[in-house]
């Protein structure tokens, strides 16, 4: 499910949440509602392009992946896992959230 959150600056964001409601991404601020919504119309092709997704490891040795949009912008962020396997187990869930959110019920 992707959730869409207003801010208390009157900023936006959307988080992609797991079945059981769990936040596996959540947005870079967007400044209109506008904006959001055409960033969230144009997931749906993103998730076929394994480019969209930088994976990342803290100095802590966390592990946490970004989204990327078509044009190389940050749009997203992961929690941070502790194994790799998590993070990629994380980005699967995301790509089948989006995919399967997008099929059955069109933004």
């Amino acid at each position: 499910m992707i959730n869409i959150k207003k801010e208390k600056d009157n900023s936006y964001r959307f988080i992609v949440t797991s079945e059981e409601g769990n936040s596996l991404l959540q947005s870079v601020p967007f400044s209109s509602k506008k904006e959001l919504d055409t960033t969230v119309k144009e997931l749906s092709p993103l998730m076929n392009k394994p480019s969209v997704f930088e994976r990342k490891t803290s100095y802590s040795g966390k592990f946490h992946f970004t989204l990327k949009n078509k044009s190389g912008n940050v749009i997203g962020t992961s929690n941070t896992y502790t194994s790799e396997a998590g993070m990629e187990n994380g980005i699967t869930n995301v790509r089948n959230r989006i995919s399967n959110l997008t099929r059955s019920n069109p933004l």
